[in-house]
């Protein structure tokens, strides 16, 4: 039987596109060092993720735990950016990139930060390493250390720069809580991840990091590449009231890698419009606890939880709105809850033998997610209690603020409220 010629031509034409597909698509499919994750900053909600806790090398990423160690020194008020910095001999030996410091100079805080930042630099990694750990090797104990704090669990740091150590792992989702503790923990030096160039000795350096010029809303981070991690970013964006945060890692190019957070970018904020209200330490937080949130944007199907066993309790003899800890005792308020019939789920954070720890833990959980901090005075086998809830949420909004919460090493459990 013959084959007309037509059907011929289409089959080939077909099977052409087919093969073309194949070869385009996502070269993450193809790629064993990719990852990438990307969450919205406000709530903590995973909005991509691939591969996300799998192990890599963060290159020069590990810049921003050096940077986290040294913005809380400054906070601290052992340094300030004028305080300067010696340069060993080991600090000067350090390859490129690097800035040129000699051994026996020193370099003021103030042009260190930029220079991590901007021109990624190998010697000004050690050179705050030994500033603050007095060797680079004790430093890395040091940042594995705040790394467990944070809830990095998968990160192990053994240098200040990222220069290849085959101990030296973390994941992409463990750089995206680094990310997010930057911006939310030092908010004031946030802006020099956004810096574009600095000038030093009379060099003008340019940063790699081409994301804030080329995408819209990008407004800092960092950049990294050795040859055994690919080309890694860490990004944040803002577009209207919505901030994201990404972290691609494995890019077999700068431009492919950039490309690709800018769609991871772009899609996450086309997944829907939101307005939130979160929790935080301002002032302003006594007089304003959070909103219950009307979420748009689609949930990604979750597995069915198991109903939480009940546990036994008198009836609730009060139930408050927490003002802010201080080191004063907290004096609880009373307030009417007036929650819709579809935002009656909470997010509880556990149970408490003081209220003012209830409301911190409550407040470190609405770091990540949203909902309106309640502390609950409960009895439980003749003993008071405070429990710490997140309500006004609902059903879907609850799971996967958990999961969340979860992911931060943060216990919960989603109850009705």
């Amino acid at each position: 039987m013959l084959i007309p010629e037509r059907d011929i031509t289409t089959g080939i034409y077909v099977f052409a596109i087919f093969l073309l597909l194949l070869i385009l698509s996502d070269s993450a499919l193809a790629n064993p060092r990719y990852s990438s994750i990307v969450i919205d900053a406000d709530t903590g909600a995973v909005l991509h993720e691939s591969s996300a806790d799998a192990s890599r090398y963060p290159a020069s990423l590990t810049k921003m735990m050096t940077l986290y160690m040294l913005f809380e020194a400054m906070e601290q008020r052992k340094m300030t950016v004028d305080t300067r910095m010696p340069v060993s001999t080991h600090a000067a030996a350090m390859p490129q990139t690097n800035i040129g410091l000699r051994a026996g100079d020193s370099i003021s805080v103030r042009d260190a930060i930029p220079a991590l930042i901007v021109r990624s630099a190998n010697d000004v990694a050690a050179v705050v390493a030994e500033a603050l750990g007095r060797s680079e090797a004790n430093f890395g104990r040091m940042m594995t250390d705040k790394a467990r704090q944070l809830g990095m669990r998968s990160t192990t740091f053994r240098n200040a720069s990222g220069l290849p150590n085959f101990e030296q792992k973390t994941t992409a989702r463990d750089m995206v809580i680094l990310s997010t503790r930057l911006m939310k923990d030092f908010p004031k030096y946030y802006h020099y991840f956004s810096t574009q160039s600095f000038s030093y000795k009379g060099i003008t350096y340019n940063s790699h990091n081409r994301m804030v010029r080329n995408t819209s809303g990008v407004d800092g981070l960092k950049t990294g590449f050795i040859r055994a991690s690919g080309f890694n970013v860490a990004t944040s964006a803002k577009r209207g009231n919505r901030r994201v945060v990404a972290v691609v890692m494995g890019g077999n190019t700068a431009a492919a890698r950039d490309q690709h957070m800018a769609q991871l970018i772009d899609r996450s904020f086309n997944q829907g419009n939101r307005s939130i209200q979160v929790a935080s330490n301002s002032k302003d937080a006594r007089a304003v606890a959070v909103t219950a949130v009307k979420v748009n944007t689609p949930t990604p199907a979750l597995k069915p939880y198991p109903e939480q066993p009940k546990v036994p309790e008198s009836i609730v003899t009060q139930q408050y709105v927490v003002p802010p800890v201080s080191a004063q005792p907290v004096q609880l308020q009373k307030v009417a809850l007036q929650l819709q019939t579809n935002d009656d789920w909470a997010v509880q954070i556990g149970s408490y033998h003081e209220p003012s720890r209830a409301y911190a833990n409550a407040q470190a959980a609405a770091r990540w997610i949203p909902g309106e901090i309640v502390v609950t005075e409960v009895e439980i086998s003749n003993r008071r209690l405070y429990r710490a809830r997140l309500v006004g949420l609902q059903e879907n909004q609850a799971r996967s603020a958990c999961q969340s919460l979860t992911r931060q090493g943060i216990e919960c459990l989603v109850v009705r409220s």
